[in-house]
């Protein structure tokens, strides 16, 4: 009985974390993984590699709670965001400000456990990755594009752990496209996740690019995957990485713009909207573990 108790306080902040949805994880840890292992220095330190992991969890943490404080009102009235417990009130809104101070501070507190010599880079990058994660949210109700600023984002979970490998951001080719292909690759997933929100955001007078490009998002979002899957092959030629790279990255990139065609081609395409998000991760996961075998 108290076992279920427990489960029943800790399920809502699970929820509210979106710890609940790996995916969702992964899809921030992917773009950091490709940076760690396109560096210089690579392959990179195991201690390095758990603070990425750590910093990135608590840090999507935090954007997942400003995204539901901003969107508490709305999210009551969209079908797939309607069970969030800020929605529902299962959590008080005092309750979600103090986790998302507490997401922010271990989020600092993994950046002051760097080595020192990166530590002053990772902090100013960090804190100019702050203003957008909290601001994106709000990007619906006054930009055609709000997926774009989720994408400068994202370009933080290259440049973060790059800083924090190599104590100096330099321009390079690796770095550039590593950082050009992630924002590109997330504007093309997050178009087909909005998707599955579009009549509801239409309904609310939201913005998200699915809505903005209406009936013609294949085009776009294949173009997307396409320029990312020759940017991360650009960095990873630049890398100096080995032959063994190569297969996986072919197959990675055949199957982001098979992805495409299921969505143009699906009669069934609610399934294929589900799926399509987790398979992303896959993609992206085949193309770090690429990474890893070229680079050891």
């Amino acid at each position: 009985m108290k076992s279920t108790t427990l489960k029943s306080h800790i399920e809502p902040f699970i929820k509210l974390l979106r710890w609940n949805k790996p995916s969702g994880r992964l899809i921030l840890l992917i773009p950091a993984g490709w940076s760690l292992w396109l560096t210089p220095s690579a392959p990179p330190e195991i201690s390095l590699v758990t603070l990425i992991l750590a910093g990135s969890l608590f840090i999507s943490g935090a954007g997942c709670i400003a995204n539901d404080l901003w969107d508490k009102n709305f999210d009551k009235k969209v079908s797939r965001t309607k069970s969030r417990p800020l929605a529902l009130g299962t959590i008080k809104i005092s309750t979600a400000w103090l986790l998302l101070f507490l997401m922010l501070l271990l989020s600092l507190v993994i950046v002051l456990l760097l080595p020192i010599e990166s530590r002053a880079v990772s902090l100013k990058l960090s804190l100019l990755a702050l203003p957008l994660i909290i601001v994106y949210p709000s990007a619906k109700r006054w930009f055609k594009f709000p997926q774009a600023i989720l994408s400068l984002c994202w370009g933080f979970s290259v440049l973060i752990p790059w800083g924090a490998s190599q104590s100096i951001i330099e321009i390079s080719v690796p770095l550039i496209s590593c950082w050009l292909a992630t924002m590109i690759w997330t504007f093309g997933f997050d178009t087909v996740y909005a998707m599955a929100d579009k009549n509801d955001d239409a309904n609310l007078k939201l913005n998200s690019s699915a809505l903005t490009f209406g009936g013609k998002i294949i085009k776009p979002v294949s173009i997307s995957y396409g320029v990312s899957s020759l940017l991360l092959g650009c960095a990873a030629f630049f890398s100096g990485v080995s032959l063994l790279f190569w297969p996986f990255w072919a197959i990675a990139s055949i199957g982001m713009q098979k992805e495409i065609w299921l969505l143009k081609n699906s009669k069934k395409l609610t399934i294929h909207l589900a799926s399509h998000f987790s398979n992303q991760v896959r993609l992206g996961g085949l193309i770090l573990l690429g990474l890893i075998v070229g680079k050891i």
